[in-house]
């Protein structure tokens, strides 16, 4: 990160426009955050323990929610260490730091959810093979390329915006370290950057969700082959809970990334508003639901569950008597 600049550190404006809401926020965000922790770690021990889900789907699943605790980990608990003070301040180094990790760990998950895509592909399509296919050291590939694909198309873009030169104006009008913010603080002409951001976020979005769109087009033919109602809802059911959070966590992304990040002019005002409420949602909100999402919607995660607290009752009860 050897940089030319004035700039020792950042202030993060946050939401230091609603002064009246900061002690809802600081509530806000500490709920948002001990939920996602719970609830993901929990769906990480059912899945780590529950024998039936020993299956590649909950494999990826559980890398999914390992990501997401990373992911809100990144900016959550310094938004709620600095809602209270006066002054929100983070080192250079701090920050990027926190915008390598949060945009490495974003695009890890982009291409996770592609991976999982293909997975029910397979699981829809080729139901007989899929076992054989998806053997426990393809899943485990599969993972880590996701996690070594994400570091690679973050690294570059990331050390590139480090080097650029920031003179003296350091406020960042968003709650946490972000590529669009910084490159207007910047000296440099971000032309460059800026479409160097956009040819990254493009490439892996865009890839990701081509995959993504592929394996559903198939799912789709296959299940339209399916002659009972019974088992075209079977065949859909398996694909929903990720259906859904793709369609949320694609959309965010393209609203942020795919587009130019530098903008300027009458409507820059807006943008910068319309890009914070739509960062909250990808960053806090989307990370919270994605393990509600696939365990209410999955019966063989509820069936761990009922069994759980069936057992938990039935222990307590003997107890009291």
């Amino acid at each position: 990160m050897a940089n030319q600049t004035n700039v020792k550190e950042f202030i993060i404006l946050g939401f230091s426009s609603i002064p009246e809401y900061q002690k809802f926020l600081y509530v806000f965000f500490l709920i948002i955050y001990i939920t996602t922790l719970t609830v993901n770690i929990s769906l990480i021990i059912i899945i780590r323990y529950g024998k039936q889900l020993h299956k590649p789907m909950y494999f990826l699943l559980g890398n999914l929610s390992i990501l997401e605790l990373c992911y809100i980990s990144v900016t959550v608990p310094k938004i709620i260490i600095d809602i209270p003070r006066k002054r929100k301040s983070i080192s250079f180094s701090g920050c990027m730091t926190q915008l390598f990790f949060f945009t490495f760990l974003g695009a890890t998950e982009t291409i996770l959810l592609a991976v999982m895509s293909i997975d029910r592909f397979l699981a829809v399509c080729y139901p007989l093979r899929y076992t054989s296919i998806m053997s426990h050291k393809v899943c485990l590939m599969l993972a880590a390329l996701s996690w070594i694909f994400g570091f690679l198309t973050t690294s570059f873009p990331i050390i590139k915006i480090s080097q650029l030169h920031f003179c003296s104006a350091n406020v960042i009008n968003h709650f946490f370290c972000e590529s669009a913010p910084l490159l207007k603080l910047s000296c440099s002409d971000p032309y460059f950057m800026e479409l160097n951001v956009i040819i990254c976020a493009s490439s892996v979005i865009l890839t990701s969700v081509l995959l993504t769109m592929m394996s559903y087009g198939y799912i789709l033919q296959t299940i339209l082959r399916i002659p009972s109602a019974k088992g075209k809802q079977k065949a859909a059911s398996t694909c929903a809970s990720h259906l859904i959070v793709v369609t949320t966590f694609y959309s965010t992304m393209f609203a942020m990334y795919i587009k130019p990040t530098a903008s300027q002019g009458p409507l820059a005002h807006q943008s910068v508003t319309m890009n914070k409420w739509i960062s909250l949602l990808y960053t806090e909100v989307t990370p919270l639901l994605n393990p509600f999402v696939y365990s209410l919607r999955n019966e063989d995660v509820r069936l761990i569950l009922k069994k759980y607290f069936n057992s938990n009752f039935a222990c307590s009860q003997r107890m009291k008597v």
